[in-house]
């Protein structure tokens, strides 16, 4: 019989329904968990360190994200580029494959619910959990902040940190479609994860290390003045921004440090190198909307492999056979 209405009527109930398996089910509760008290454990360690510093910073609040201590070599905002993937992951790599074990997709699809809708509401739902997690613990550690630290943020460094959170959202978003592309190929939950996982692992540890060699095999290596070096840099930023972690650490970077002026400022500093810009007053911070349009193009990149990923899960799915 044929199903009348919009394809997206299905939407609501779905969405209500998954999203409310993921806020009482074990698995988000165990994965909330591990990344609050990974978190909150950085941010004191962090605390400790700000507290020897000088008060004349006008951006002390942002070093809540960016500083590391001795005790916790990473900072909170690098602590989430390892742990929102693993949250993604861990809610993606079952969305769509759980319903075949369990025999239900047929049912699920003879009522008045369109695949469209079904994927959908099921993606849009696990991403509202996420969403929902990662604003409750920017709002803890904003108050953390203000009770250890005892100074009010001001409206700047609650835009940038702001920021940072959307951005941290769109991040989720990407390895949430990629643990879901997998769910909707593989029957396997397992096979799911696994590869989910591995390609996680691969863009995270292998690809730093393997991009600046393939950017060498296609660019050139000689370096006879400092635009051959800057050039050198731009290839190898290219390849590195292959991995949804790259984008988000240069994102990060940018946004919660005023005094970055350029997303190649931190590969000379590491080489032990400054960057000089013409005109740029030294020690001087970078406006907020400049630092944002800084980075504009590393957020839209996260935005677009998250609806690439998507696209390719919904083809696969909608070429896939329901059997009962």
């Amino acid at each position: 019989m044929r199903r009348e209405g919009s394809p997206w009527r299905g939407v609501g109930a779905v969405f209500l329904k998954e999203l409310s398996d993921h806020l009482t089910g074990a698995r988000m509760f165990v994965l909330e968990w591990l990344v609050v008290l990974t978190a909150v454990a950085a941010v004191y360690v962090s605390i400790q360190q700000i507290k020897n510093t000088s008060a004349e910073d006008p951006f002390l609040f942002l070093r809540l994200f960016t500083q590391a201590g001795e005790q916790v070599p990473l900072s909170f905002a690098t602590l989430l580029s390892f742990l929102v993937p693993l949250v993604s992951i861990g809610l993606g790599f079952d969305l769509v494959n759980s319903e075949h074990s369990r025999r239900t997709l047929s049912r699920i699809l003879s009522q008045p619910i369109y695949r469209d809708a079904l994927l959908f509401g099921k993606f849009l739902a696990a991403l509202t959990a996420i969403a929902i997690s990662l604003l409750a613990l920017w709002l803890l550690l904003i108050g953390l902040g203000l009770f250890t630290l005892g100074l009010p943020p001001s409206g700047e460094e609650i835009a940038r940190a702001l920021v940072m959170l959307v951005v941290t959202i769109f991040y989720a978003g990407v390895w949430l479609a990629l643990a879901m592309l997998f769910s909707t190929i593989f029957r396997s939950p397992a096979t799911a994860a696994l590869v989910a996982l591995g390609l996680w692992l691969f863009f995270t540890i292998l690809w730093p290390i393997f991009s600046p060699w393939m950017a060498d095999i296609f660019g050139s290596r000689d370096i006879a003045s400092a635009e051959d070096l800057l050039g050198v840099l731009s290839v190898r930023q290219g390849f590195a921004r292959v991995s949804p972690s790259a984008l988000f650490s240069e994102i990060v970077s940018v946004v919660l440090d005023p005094s970055v002026r350029s997303t190649q400022q931190p590969m000379l500093a590491a080489l032990g190198l400054a960057l000089i810009e013409r005109g740029a007053i030294p020690g001087a911070p970078l406006p907020f909307l400049q630092s944002v349009l800084l980075v504009w193009g590393q957020i839209v990149g996260l935005i677009a492999a998250t609806i690439l990923l998507f696209v390719g899960g919904y083809v696969v799915f909608q070429r896939q056979e329901v059997r009962a």
